[in-house]
């Protein structure tokens, strides 16, 4: 398969003078066309950052990233920004959206900038997504009149609507009870079959256990790699003891 992303040996590191550490230390990833990995370690381990460096949300120091070939350190800001608005979806922890407008037209929002005269057809997709993920009568509610896991599952439209090649989620369930963690995860797993990749970051071995491959990080590296994909169809309590297993090994 394609490669979507590559990043060879990067490295991002914060402070100064003696008070400076690499968060990532030389680390190389590859995510191919529609693959699902899940990043874990412990906190300050550099999960988010790397994820932040992949997306190039965040400027590294060393190192090379690649999306779909592109070397994206020399590209401009708005080429990056339009990246990421067009082949990149997000899903964070706590969703950001505006309190002055309703679920539906957070969901539109990104998607207006480029085409304004396409509403229409725009407020169409939003829709559908909103149908196909179960929030299709939430669409005129404000934002403080959801649950966090329909507020979520609004996220996750919002980063569907560029049909995007790649979804990252920053710890996207660790604000939900376990019932729409699973939901959510549930939507991943749906959007993965269909070929989007999506990469998540996540402390939870029940939600790591969901994707095809897991990189541990500790200190800034990523410490070993474990393939779940040999355990498609194996129930999930055999897949999060894999995962539990290695977590102990590694001292995570």
């Amino acid at each position: 398969m394609d490669k979507v992303i590559t990043a060879e040996k990067i490295v991002k590191s914060f402070g100064e003078a003696a008070e400076k550490r690499n968060v990532l230390d030389k680390v190389s990833v590859e995510i191919a066309e529609g693959e699902f990995v899940a990043v874990m370690g412990p906190s300050g381990s550099g999960k988010s950052t790397l994820m932040f460096a992949l997306s190039g949300m965040d400027d590294i120091d060393l190192g090379k990233v690649a999306f779909e070939g592109r070397d994206l350190v020399s590209l401009k800001n708005n080429e990056l920004a339009d990246m990421r608005r067009t082949k990149m979806g997000f899903v964070f922890q706590q969703p950001t959206f505006l309190q002055n407008l309703n679920i539906l037209d957070n969901i539109i929002l990104p998607s207006m900038r480029d085409n304004k005269k396409d509403r229409p057809k725009i407020i169409e997709k939003a829709r559908k997504l909103m149908k196909e993920v179960g929030i299709s009568e939430l669409e005129n509610r404000g934002i403080k009149k959801v649950s966090g896991g329909q507020l979520q599952r609004a996220g996750i439209c919002r980063a569907l609507m560029s049909n995007p090649k790649i979804i990252f989620g920053d710890e996207p369930t660790g604000a939900l009870n376990s019932k729409s963690a699973e939901e959510i995860m549930n939507l991943f797993s749906e959007i993965n079959k269909e070929g989007t990749a999506v990469m998540i970051v996540t402390h939870d071995a029940k939600i790591a256990a969901r994707s095809e491959r897991i990189m541990f990080m500790v200190d800034g590296k990523i410490v070993h790699e474990l393939t779940l994909s040999k355990y498609e169809g194996a129930d999930i309590d055999r897949r999060v003891e894999k995962v539990t297993g290695k977590m102990l090994e590694l001292g995570i």
